[in-house]
């Protein structure tokens, strides 16, 4: 600290915008989307799903195709059989006195009048039963599908010549079991491989889509009221690339739009702030000589026009191109400031103290909650500040017995021009910013016992050289 008092190094940050702040809301991306409505997820499923399509069509195709096969084969291979065994019939009908050829597997031969003629061993112990005999009917004769104790069987039929038709069957047990073991693996197939698919799928899209999350995450730490630093773009131009350029021109055209809005009201400001200071003196002088009340009033209002021209200015400039200029001066300094800016003010609490401050900032901040304050009471109302010291903190408590707040609008009161009272709107926002610049805070809410209470916080003289900035201020939160 200089022998002036004026703090030797400034604690605010460069003004050079070369990093990118973090948001209130960064970092909470992947907590805020939920799971099944990310991109991931809904590409992982749609992969899956159409993959699925695709399997299920050609699987069952190849299925339905190759059973098909098999069962052609199957049925070859009974053609063949009884083609044969009719063969041996027709052609022994022309040498009558013979002995009939035998007969096995599943084979019966029936006559003209549908009357058994012979039967096979194997049918006649697997079939019905040893009680058929030659002249019974047959019972499989009409049958094409049927069971011999619960063995799935097939049968056709051929002519043999004048002993009748010969009636030859064969088990397709084996051809059951392979459409089975088929409708099972294909079944199986159709519920695992989609499961695994959509995991397969959501590994591969985790790393996929790895690009696109930490340009979401790098998106949702811009904070345009702090820095406008362009995201940095990976090597490979894939659409990642191409969404981070895009985000980045946005980013360029917003800084240059801010940047024409803050010349244009740097300007608008400038132009206002002479006449007006020139206008307030003039007033101020006519007031003290002939004492007219009208007068006094319109010095009042030129003054009111004069901090409302430093508030723009303020906003204009924003609070990292501001600079600090820190004085350790007494608190009855502040005292006689804000009395002659806002008359009629109660005083309380312990003005003794010294405050570690930029004493223009700090006035500018509470001379507008007064100004407010005063507003809202009108001009018989009651207007207070208290001053009280801790060993790390000063707060100033401003109070009004005024309507409050609006309790609709709740921590909007601080945003740029919202405003409860019909004023500019820009007194609490730019009071809380330079709390905050000091490294403190400003809060407010309506007070028990009715009016108004604004509470503005910052860190006391007794932390010496610390930076004030690199504090946390403590949570005020107005009763």
């Amino acid at each position: 600290m200089s022998p002036s008092g004026k703090r030797t190094r400034s604690p605010d940050a460069p003004s050079t915008r070369t990093s990118l702040p973090l948001s209130p809301g960064a970092g909470l991306y992947s907590a805020r989307v939920a799971w099944r409505h990310s991109l991931r997820f809904r590409l992982a499923l749609m992969y899956s799903l159409t993959a699925l399509a695709l399997m299920t069509i050609t699987t069952l195709g190849m299925t339905i195709y190759l059973l098909g096969q098999m069962d052609r084969q199957f049925d070859r291979r009974l053609t063949d059989r009884a083609d044969a065994v009719a063969e041996a019939y027709t052609n022994l009908s022309s040498n009558l006195g013979k002995k009939l050829p035998p007969i096995s597997g599943y084979t019966a031969l029936i006559g003209q009048d549908g009357k058994l003629i012979s039967i096979s061993h194997a049918l006649q112990s697997n079939g019905p039963g040893p009680h058929l005999k030659s002249g019974d009917p047959f019972p499989y004769l009409n049958q094409t599908h049927f069971s011999i104790q619960a063995a799935p069987m097939r049968s056709t039929i051929r002519s043999a010549g004048d002993f009748g038709t010969v009636w030859v069957a064969l088990p397709e047990d084996d051809l059951v079991t392979a459409r089975y073991s088929a409708a099972r693996t294909l079944a199986l197939a159709l519920t695992l491989t989609p499961l695994l698919m959509l995991l397969l799928g959501w590994l591969v899209g985790k790393r996929a889509l790895a690009g696109l999350g930490q340009a979401a995450d790098l998106a949702d730490r811009i904070d345009p009221t702090r820095s406008l630093a362009t995201l940095p773009r990976p090597e490979r131009e894939d659409e990642v690339h191409r969404l981070l350029a895009a985000i980045n021109r946005l980013l360029v055209r917003i800084e240059a739009g801010q940047q024409r809005e803050k010349q244009l009201l740097g300007q608008i400001v400038h132009e206002l702030g002479a006449p007006l200071t020139v206008l307030k003196a003039s007033l101020a002088r006519a007031g003290e000589r002939t004492g007219d009340p009208e007068v006094l009033r319109a010095s009042l209002v030129a003054d009111e026009l004069n901090f409302t021209t430093q508030d723009l200015m303020q906003l204009a400039r924003g609070e990292l191109e501001m600079r600090l200029v820190w004085h350790y001066i007494p608190a009855t300094t502040l005292q006689g400031r804000l009395d002659r800016l806002v008359p009629g003010t109660d005083f309380t609490g312990h003005w003794s103290s010294g405050v570690l401050c930029d004493p223009d900032r700090l006035t500018q901040a509470l001379r507008n909650l007064l100004a407010n304050a005063r507003r809202a009471a009108g001009p018989s109302g009651h207007v207070s500040i208290k001053l009280t010291e801790t060993p790390e903190w000063l707060t100033f408590e401003v109070r009004d017995d005024g309507p409050g707040l609006p309790p609709e609008l709740g921590e909007q009161i601080f945003d740029p021009f919202v405003s409860g009272a019909g004023s500019s709107g820009l007194g609490l926002s730019v009071s809380r910013q330079i709390a905050l610049m000091h490294g403190g805070n400003l809060s407010g809410g309506n007070h028990p016992a009715g009016g108004a209470q604004f509470l503005l916080t910052i860190p006391g003289a007794a932390l010496g050289d610390d930076d004030p900035q690199e504090r946390a201020a403590p949570d005020n939160a107005a009763p």
